[in-house]
């Protein structure tokens, strides 16, 4: 089953977050990917939240 996750990225300069999908069967554990960041306008680590 997909589920819905929010992925996010803090900084000094303020907050970012991507919107995607994960299967709980195969990722039990939190996400963790680096993506691009409009923010800092770099690549960085995005975290899983609720």
């Amino acid at each position: 089953a997909r589920v819905q996750v929010t992925l996010e990225h803090k900084c000094e300069q303020g907050v970012y977050r991507y919107h995607t999908t994960k299967n709980r069967r195969n990722t039990t554990d939190r996400l963790e990917l680096k993506k691009y960041s409009p923010v800092t306008k770099q690549h960085e680590i995005f975290k899983e939240i609720k």
